[in-house]
């Protein structure tokens, strides 16, 4: 019962405070190459871009694809809020655009990156095609056998 107990305890202190999705590209890729997973980057306007908000509800917050990406994914977020109160810290922001430079020169939203463990692109998804979680991870999983 100790045992049970201690490992709940683990497992709940690691969710609380593991960042996740994580802001960092060099952070990504260290813990994409730790737990041999892909990288998935996306781009998003959480308070503005209805297709984003719909994609985070109808794919990302699900209990099917979290499951996917904790087993397969190091989850990634570059979020480009307009409204005032949900502003991001000024680092945060500069590491934004810095993905965006990289990555979504376009700004194209939501964007999804899908990212080997040192940062090689395999995919690109643009906007939001009102897709279920299965068909992103059916899009997905191809790029996992490699």
């Amino acid at each position: 019962m100790k045992k049970l107990f201690t490992v709940l305890m683990l497992g709940l202190f690691a969710f609380i405070f593991a960042e996740n999705p994580i802001k960092d590209l060099a952070k990504a890729k260290e813990t994409a190459k730790a737990e041999h997973k892909l990288i998935l980057l996306k781009f998003s306007g959480s308070d503005w871009c209805v297709p984003c908000i719909r994609l985070q509800k109808q794919i990302m917050d699900t209990e099917q694809f979290q499951f996917f990406s904790d087993k397969y994914l190091v989850l990634m977020d570059a979020d480009f809020p307009r409204l005032k109160k949900n502003k991001l810290p000024k680092e945060e922001q500069e590491k934004n655009e810095a993905l965006a430079e990289k990555f979504n020169k376009d700004g194209v939203f939501p964007k999804l990156v899908l990212m080997d463990p040192s940062g090689k692109v395999l995919k690109f998804w643009d906007g939001f095609n009102n897709w279920s979680p299965q068909t992103l991870i059916d899009n997905i999983k191809p790029f996992l056998e490699k």
